[in-house]
């Protein structure tokens, strides 16, 4: 499981702050609290700036490959700022996202097929946000298909299938975990990938159900979330399902994370 860690998000007022301040300290201690967690790509989103985007995402991909030894997650809607933050960025990074919405897709496609670098496909259509397994899988093989003829290799396609939360729709978690389980069986080597926390927005006992969530994604074969990995009832989750998924062998990672304090009943 390939964990992106998302606590880099100037949607949280403490890093909004530290990225206006430009607190270098601050941002670097973050990452490597991320890290040292466990997190394999550091996730960095400066979108709530619309006008200083672009400046922002540069500066806080600088800042965190300053601090930690880890590729970048740069993640964003607007594919200038995309285009921009990746040139700062050394080695491999991940770039989020990439979908069939026409203007973003033809933006975004010089970016991702430019350089080597992991890509989030987004079940998104140019018309509606998907709500079914089959609308999701639709478009998730068709930006497969598309991202493969560009000379992507399927195994740096991470595609997403959209978590909606269940408090709108009940059907929306049995969606995803279908679509999951689809897209990896037509498309073997394909990943997928998906952040948590929307399956639980407007309920109670969040974190509760995002865990559970997340064991289902899990099962059904998810291959990377997006994620807190300082959390360490969430990452007791991802371990022990792993040791149960018979993914774990001698349950050594588990024994270990529990071992070095990683992970906690809470």
């Amino acid at each position: 499981m390939l964990v992106v860690g998302d606590k880099i998000n100037t949607s949280r007022k403490s890093i909004a702050a530290a990225v206006e301040a430009q607190d270098v300290d601050y941002i670097s201690e973050v990452a490597k609290e991320q890290a040292e967690a466990g997190a394999h790509y550091i996730d960095v989103n400066a979108g709530t700036y619309l006008d200083k985007e672009v400046d922002y995402l540069c500066w806080l991909v600088e800042t965190v490959q300053n601090a930690v030894n880890l590729p970048l997650c740069l993640d964003s809607p607007n594919p200038k700022a995309l285009a921009e933050a990746i040139k700062h960025h050394q080695g491999e990074p991940m770039i989020n996202s990439i979908s069939l919405e026409k203007e973003r897709y033809e933006a975004l496609l010089p970016v991702v097929t430019g350089r080597p670098c992991r890509v989030v496909a987004l079940c998104m259509a140019e018309t509606s946000m998907p709500t079914t397994v089959d609308e999701r899988v639709q478009v998730g093989a068709q930006l497969i298909n598309e991202l493969t003829n560009k000379g992507i290799p399927l195994e740096k396609i991470y595609v997403d299938p959209l978590v909606q939360p269940i408090s709108v729709d009940t059907g929306m978690g049995k969606a995803v975990l279908g679509a999951i389980q689809n897209i990896m069986n037509d498309f073997p080597g394909v990943n997928t990938i998906c952040g948590l926390s929307n399956i639980s927005f407007g309920l109670p006992m969040r974190k509760a159900i995002n865990r559970n969530f997340f064991a289902l994604c899990m099962a059904s074969g998810l291959s990377a979330a997006i994620l807190d990995p300082t959390d360490q009832q969430l990452m007791a989750t991802l371990l022990s399902t792993d040791m149960l998924l018979g993914r774990d062998e001698y349950c050594e990672n588990f024994i270990e994370g529990y071992q070095s304090g990683q992970i906690s009943e809470g």
